[in-house]
């Protein structure tokens, strides 16, 4: 046989022990003892976890949000439902790494050397939970994110720590007004909105039987210019802050009139729309949080006005902004149709 031949056998027998050798060298001990990778790669993984520390090591520093958080829907023992702080913000505790594979969760604590996140995106984070899925139990709160709030974030509306609480969700002023001394007062009010706050075919919304706190917030925001209107605003202006709960209790305390002598029956595409609203203004227009609007009764253009005026930036507001942005014009047609023939009682 050739020598080159002799050399070259040597050489690939040389080459095939050294890839033996380095096989055996390189192979841990557990591979492929439960398939195709290393057995102790199980535990490995399982001990590799990061450290927890429970929403009490939050309350010392974050009072005000525990109260919120273990008084509310996310803290619901009773009923199987706990949802910590470290769900959405992340664990409060790293792990040491010891060396490659040796991990421990013994590492620093939050305040000290670790922060915590503080989600930005919450219609990914609470869809998670709660967006509509027909495998999810029906006692779980779930939403149709398209016709829920559109693109608004969750934040806008509910309070992240206790999500049943509404942002800007009050109770009745604690200083209830003069209905006396609102009545004389509202005199000014008539040539817009009416005689008894039942606007009929005048320019402004019906008062009458109206939430008593939106009107307070309503009133205040037009004289500090956060509501923008030419004619509101210099009347606004005049008015001290017992006018203004006088005239909020003497219109929530009058008796509501439907603008229509007739109660039209819905069309199925007109409580689709009206589904979006429900939120915040109720299903059939009397909303349920007081700081926002009753639409039920309210005359169909004066409606109309309004979501092209958030649809325009006439009017300010994030949420509606949101909403309007997201109807057509058959949509806000429909919306406000289905409104003006609701019931207002």
């Amino acid at each position: 046989m050739p020598k080159h031949i002799v050399r070259l056998v040597l050489l690939v027998g040389a080459l095939a022990t050294a890839a033996y050798a380095a096989k055996i060298f390189f192979t841990a001990d557990s591979f492929y003892r439960y398939g195709h990778y290393r057995g102790n790669s199980v535990a490995e993984i399982a001990s590799d976890k990061p450290k927890y520390t429970s929403p009490q090591s939050c309350r010392s520093c974050h009072a005000e949000r525990y109260a919120e958080w273990s008084q509310g829907v996310h803290n619901s023992a009773d009923i199987g439902k706990v949802v910590k702080c470290e769900v959405c913000h992340g664990a409060a505790g790293r792990r040491d790494v010891r060396g490659m594979f040796q991990h421990s969760a013994t590492g620093p604590d939050h305040p000290n050397n670790v922060k915590l996140i503080v989600p930005t995106d919450t219609t990914e984070l609470c869809t998670r939970c709660h967006e509509k899925l027909a495998a999810r139990p029906v006692a779980q709160r779930q939403i149709v994110v398209a016709t829920h709030a559109g693109t608004q974030q969750c934040m806008t509306c509910h309070n992240p720590h206790s999500p049943k609480i509404l942002i800007g969700a009050a109770a009745p002023n604690a200083r209830p007004g003069d209905v006396t001394a609102g009545k004389a007062k509202a005199t000014t009010c008539a040539a817009c909105h009416g005689a008894q706050g039942i606007s009929g075919n005048l320019p402004g919304p019906n008062l009458a039987g109206q939430r008593e706190a939106y009107l307070v917030d309503a009133l205040k925001a037009y004289r500090t210019g956060a509501r923008d209107n030419p004619l509101m605003g210099p009347l606004a202006k005049g008015l001290s802050d017992s006018d203004i709960e006088n005239l909020a209790a003497y219109f929530s305390g009058l008796s509501c009139a439907h603008v229509s002598s007739v109660d039209k029956q819905a069309a199925p595409g007109q409580t689709t729309v009206a589904s979006r609203c429900a939120a915040c203004h109720g299903a059939s227009g009397v909303s349920p949080n007081p700081m926002w609007p009753n639409l039920a009764g309210q005359s169909k253009d004066y409606l109309l006005n309004a979501l092209r005026a958030y649809k325009g930036g006439g009017r300010k507001n994030p949420i509606m902004a949101g909403i309007a942005n997201g109807l057509g014009d058959a949509d806000a047609a429909s919306l406000a149709e289905y409104f003006a023939n609701a019931s207002c009682r």
